[in-house]
């Protein structure tokens, strides 16, 4: 889904109170805690979180599930580990409803990114 927002606080106004906010904003509070220097913005209508033109997260309520855009998930060491039991293609993990996100390991994986990203990194697609 498309949101037309010019900010992240316009953005997180236009979404349903449901579920996918919900796990929207327990995941942008993994990123925030873990990475409190990356910049939160919109790009392509959604979240996105990085420094100047270098995005690292891009973050987005879909009909059915929350959508984590990460670039390209292989360049992140130990992601299938991180990433069991979660729907999840080369550059997007999909969250779903009936994902515990506490019992997850993304945000373990979020923090190896930022961890790549630190380290100069590529973690682009």
């Amino acid at each position: 889904m498309q949101y037309d927002a010019k900010t992240p606080k316009e953005y997180l106004e236009l979404l349903d109170d449901d579920w996918r906010k919900e796990k929207l904003l327990m995941i942008r509070q993994f990123i925030l805690e873990n990475a409190p220097e990356l910049e939160e913005g919109i790009q392509y209508k959604m979240l996105c979180y990085g420094s100047g033109s270098s995005k690292l997260f891009h973050l987005n309520a879909q009909k059915s599930y929350v959508s984590l855009y990460v670039g390209n998930i292989e360049k992140i060491e130990n992601a299938k580990e991180f990433l069991t039991g979660l729907d999840y293609g080369k550059g997007c993990i999909r969250i779903k409803k009936s994902v515990d996100l506490h019992k997850s390991g993304l945000e373990d994986f979020v923090k190896k990114a930022i961890e790549t990203w630190r380290a100069g990194g590529d973690t682009s697609c």
